[in-house]
């Protein structure tokens, strides 16, 4: 262990506490009190820490949160104890009955209820040992689930060291969710690259927690509410309202929609009134639970073979309303695809007035047999997205016009493509203005060239006006045509080609996110820059050797390459190029040194000697490289226990394959001929 200061570890210590008080205060409680650029100031100063002291990272590091690792595969987790499904009921007569069997069991004539509404997310098991986060699994089929540990590390809402003394093994129940704008916002995304959609949230949020690349869960910004303790007598807890309680002093994220009800008339106020308000709530619900609240009446009652018989889940019926469909329109996201949106006569639907739905495709289109002027029944996915179910054929009259999609872009006329593999239509014209007025504000935005002072208003009229038909436009703007756009002053105009300018020497991995790439986000521009000189040469690289980047892969390789092989975004880089925007990295690219330079890995299964981070980190060491995916050009397959696919992709391929010992073996030999002779194996 690194000799270090015990001023400067003191001091580390104090910022992850301070940075776990605060991520609690600002996800868990809703009451931040530190800014963004105050939080984020402390948690460069912990990370420059960690950097030079790896060897001294807690546990519960925030750092421990970021997503990164690819599994292999979920391994199977068994439950100590089954966990239950809920039996639903779908009426109050339905409930009323329901509870006054509860109450015959344990031979009372009414019990008091724990009333919570129900989330719609995923059920996962939470082990804490002392009062420290190790374990989350999935349901499954009940008895067996899946370890989604590494996943829930990535949920800010989660502890990973609990408040307070806990001491021995401590499970909890909680609900993993995605809240609606999270929901909204990745269905707008999937839509935009012409990907499927998630019909709900629970189901967005289960496909984002069973991701085996950690970065992807990450990036989804799942959340999460818990609301059970296993024996929760051992911790002197005897009603579940004392748990939720309980649940809450220990730092652990718990909905703020319940209430005890000690009469059939609280039920039912309760059911009435989040009939209502739950929509105003930031995550999706689709019922109300009703848990006996004293937890000795549950062993009372005991469970079925899937369900208890303390709990019950009331559903709330869905909302679908019939209203008309006025007319269809083209709308043209910043990528090109054409989105059909129909245009509704208003309706109230589930707490907000909906106007529009989009209608996705000509394929969904085709197969709902929507028609202009249909009566039409409207609900929302997931109580978020406005979505029509289906069509009233009964009331058609004969007036009503089928809809078939253009064939050139509506808004520059350039003749619309499907690409291979894709259900959307695009059009395939960056300069698009529909295109490039969107694209105009990713290019200007912080984590694109920075241009303080573009925003959606300006950058329509730059693209309106003329001024912009490219990116490289801007870069020739003026003082005097600008001041003649609307709230435009000589100094605020000055102050924009000031930014712009200054935009010209922002490093490369910026330019590569501003360009608007598909799939490449800050992240993987990021690592681009690190990997390659210059714009140029990642235009060059070839589809397997882009796929070695970390986070890249081969379907965004093929996005990279298919974008620098169309002319007219070659033109467009041609002429940021001519405006003097540099596109080379500010600091050339290491080259490996070391025996195994040029030598790419990729580990499958598990080793016995180390864990496959750490011989993934001996292989760097000795100048190669591990990469995620076997191809024709890889090196070596190194097969662990318990091996994936890509053993057998090797054996196909006639890539070469080591077991643990022949990898280890290669390892020690190369040790005795670096510089020092050691074996760090």
């Amino acid at each position: 262990m690194f000799c270090v200061e015990q001023e400067k570890l003191d001091r580390y210590h104090w910022l992850v506490d301070e940075l776990n008080r605060h991520g609690r205060l600002y996800y868990v409680l809703d009451a931040p009190e530190i800014e963004d650029d105050e939080y984020d100031a402390l948690m460069r100063e912990m990370l420059q820490f960690e950097k030079e002291h790896p060897d001294l990272i807690r546990d519960d590091s925030p750092s421990k949160r970021v997503g990164g690792a690819v599994l292999e595969a979920f391994e199977k987790v068994a439950h100590a104890k089954p966990m239950l499904s809920l039996e639903d009921v779908f009426s109050k007569e339905e409930l009323h009955d329901w509870l006054q069997r509860a109450a015959e069991g344990v031979g009372q004539p009414w019990i008091p209820w724990c009333c919570e509404l129900k989330i719609d997310g995923l059920a996962v098991s939470l082990i804490f040992e002392d009062g420290k986060f190790v374990q989350a699994s999935t349901r499954g089929d009940g008895i067996v689930g899946e370890n989604v540990t590494e996943n829930l590390k990535t949920v800010k809402d989660l502890p990973l060291r609990l408040l307070g003394d806990v001491p021995g093994r401590l499970e909890l129940r909680g609900e993993v969710y995605m809240s609606k704008e999270g929901f909204a916002q990745l269905n707008a995304a999937r839509e935009e690259a012409g990907l499927p959609l998630f019909a709900n949230p629970r189901n967005a949020a289960a496909g984002s927690l069973r991701q085996l690349d950690t970065a992807v869960a990450a990036k989804r910004n799942l959340r999460l509410f818990t609301y059970y303790v296993q024996d929760a007598e051992s911790y002197g807890l005897h009603s579940q309202s004392e748990v939720l309680e309980w649940l809450k002093v220990r730092g652990l994220p718990v909905q703020k929609a319940w209430s005890r009800a000690g009469t059939e008339a609280e039920v039912l106020d309760f059911l009435e009134r989040w009939s209502g308000e739950r929509f105003s709530l930031p995550y999706a619900t689709d019922g109300a639970v009703f848990k006996a609240d004293p937890t000795e009446y549950w062993k009372i009652l005991g469970n079925n073979v899937k369900t208890p018989r303390w709990a019950v889940a009331y559903k709330y019926p869905p909302e679908e309303r019939k209203t008309k469909l006025e007319s269809i329109e083209i709308s043209l996201g910043r990528t090109g695809v054409l989105t059909p949106v129909a245009n509704l006569t208003p309706v109230l639907i589930s707490g907000t007035v909906v106007k529009r739905a989009s209608l996705h495709n000509d394929e969904e289109i085709q197969r709902k047999d929507i028609r202009v002027g249909d009566q039409v029944w409207v609900r929302k996915a997931g109580e978020i997205i406005p979505e029509i179910v289906r069509v009233d054929t009964a009331s058609r009259t004969g007036t009503e016009e089928s809809f078939t999609m253009p064939a050139a872009c509506p808004v520059c006329g350039a003749a619309v493509a499907r690409l291979p593999g894709e259900v959307a239509l695009r059009c395939p014209n960056r300069s698009c203005p529909a295109q490039l007025t969107q694209g105009l504000i990713h290019f200007a935005s912080r984590q694109g060239m920075d241009i303080r002072g573009i925003g959606d208003r300006l950058a329509e009229q730059l693209v309106q006006s003329g001024l912009v038909k490219s990116f490289g436009d801007l870069y020739a703007l003026r003082v005097e045509p600008l001041v003649r756009l609307d709230r435009m002053g000589e100094k605020s105009a000055g102050k924009l080609i000031q930014a712009i300018a200054k935009s010209k020497e922002r490093p490369l991995k910026f330019l590569i996110t501003a360009l608007g790439i598909r799939e490449v986000g800050a992240g993987v521009a990021a690592e681009l820059a690190k990997r390659f000189s210059s714009l140029d040469e990642i235009a060059a690289a070839d589809e397997e050797r882009l796929a070695a980047v970390e986070g890249v892969g081969p379907v965004i390789a093929r996005s990279i390459k298919t974008f620098f092989g169309e002319e007219h975004n070659r033109r467009l880089i041609d002429g940021l190029r001519e405006a003097g925007v540099s596109m080379r990295s500010e600091t050339a690219p290491e080259a490996p040194i070391g025996p195994l330079a040029g030598k790419t890995f990729v580990f499958t299964g598990e080793l016995s000697r180390m864990s496959r981070t750490q011989a993934q980190e001996l292989v760097a060491q000795r100048g190669g490289k591990s990469v995620a995916s076997v191809s024709k050009k890889t090196s070596y397959v190194v097969v662990g226990e318990a091996p994936g696919g890509k053993a057998e992709k090797a054996l196909r391929l006639n890539v070469p394959t080591l077991n643990e010992e022949e990898f280890f073996a290669m390892i020690d030999n190369l040790s005795q001929h670096m510089p020092g002779g050691t074996n760090d194996a």
